[in-house]
């Protein structure tokens, strides 16, 4: 067991900690761009579109900004 532990690989950030931040504002930034074009044209063709991409890049630039300032999840 010992042997198998020590040949793993250690655990890689997908992302740099210098480059958290910038991809944390992108994200917002395409988030609330997104929420704000969704606002002015509620549809429901407009939901997969708009809706559904502003609340991944919002989600996920919500983790990327909390990672950047130090709490991590």
């Amino acid at each position: 067991m010992d042997a198998h532990w020590d040949s793993l690989l250690p655990f890689e950030l997908l992302v740099a900690k210098s480059q958290q931040f910038p991809v944390a504002f992108l994200l917002m930034a395409l988030g609330f761009s997104l929420t704000g074009l969704f606002s002015l044209n509620k549809s429901a063709a407009s939901a997969p579109l708009l809706a559904i991409p502003a609340s991944l890049s919002l989600a996920f630039g919500a983790v990327f900004l909390i990672c950047a300032v130090g709490v991590y999840v």
